[in-house]
């Protein structure tokens, strides 16, 4: 069988409260790390959230 492209990441908070989301992404397509801006319930606001490997 042919291994998937699609690999699990974790969009950690940069406002350093600990809160994260878990979403995938295509290896192959996307080759930096991703940023998004989300919503963090800890602070009440949208921040920005970096990619971190899951361990």
């Amino acid at each position: 069988m042919a291994k998937s492209n699609t690999v699990q990441i974790k969009l950690i908070s940069t406002a350093d409260t600990g809160y994260f989301y878990v979403t995938k992404k295509n290896a192959k397509a996307q080759t930096g790390k991703m940023e998004m801006r989300k919503y963090d319930p800890v602070v009440r606001k949208h921040v920005p959230f970096k990619e971190a490997k899951i361990k």
